[in-house]
């Protein structure tokens, strides 16, 4: 299974952490794993510019923190389960990878959770049943790697250049 299996019609815009306008003409999927250094990647280059188009009222944003089974990646579950939902969620993912090399390193589960309280001021969030629906909803669309990013029908990963992205957005 590779990018070009993913199904797009069987992805929402309504499950997720929302960012932006609910009336933007343009829907930005993006399914990611916090501890994942290629959502890390993803983040660290595109935000700004996703940012900018979101200020605009161009695009919303529909974040999908995917929780996966892989080992290097179960701490990032953790942290997803400290993520709000609401305004202040774009500063609580920046907070976690601008220390992910920190917290990534700590073996314990526990200690990642008390992490994300105690030195990053973040509280555990009841969003299981969220949590669920990503992983239902990655499974029957043939979503299998992180970052996988949607725009229309157009699936991409990290390494779409700028050009190509303000491209899929200004469509």
């Amino acid at each position: 299974m590779g990018m070009t299996d993913v199904d797009v019609s069987k992805l929402n815009t309504t499950t997720g952490i929302k960012v932006g306008d609910s009336d933007a003409p343009v829907k930005i999927i993006e399914f990611i794993n916090i501890r994942c250094p290629y959502c890390r990647q993803w983040f660290d280059e595109k935000n700004d510019l996703l940012q900018e188009y979101v200020n605009a009222g161009k695009i919303e944003r529909i974040i999908k923190l995917f929780d996966k089974e892989k080992p290097a990646l179960a701490k990032g579950n953790i942290m997803h389960h400290h993520v709000p939902t609401d305004a202040s969620a774009m500063s609580a993912i920046k907070a976690i990878y601008d220390t992910q090399d920190i917290w990534g390193d700590l073996e314990d589960h526990t200690e990642i959770a008390e992490y994300a309280v105690n030195t990053l001021g973040l509280s555990l969030q009841d969003n299981d049943e969220m949590s669920q629906a990503i992983l239902e909803e990655a499974n029957d669309a043939n979503v299998f790697f992180i970052p996988t990013v949607i725009i229309g029908d157009q699936v991409f990963d990290q390494k779409i250049s700028n050009e190509e992205l303000i491209a899929l957005l200004e469509k």
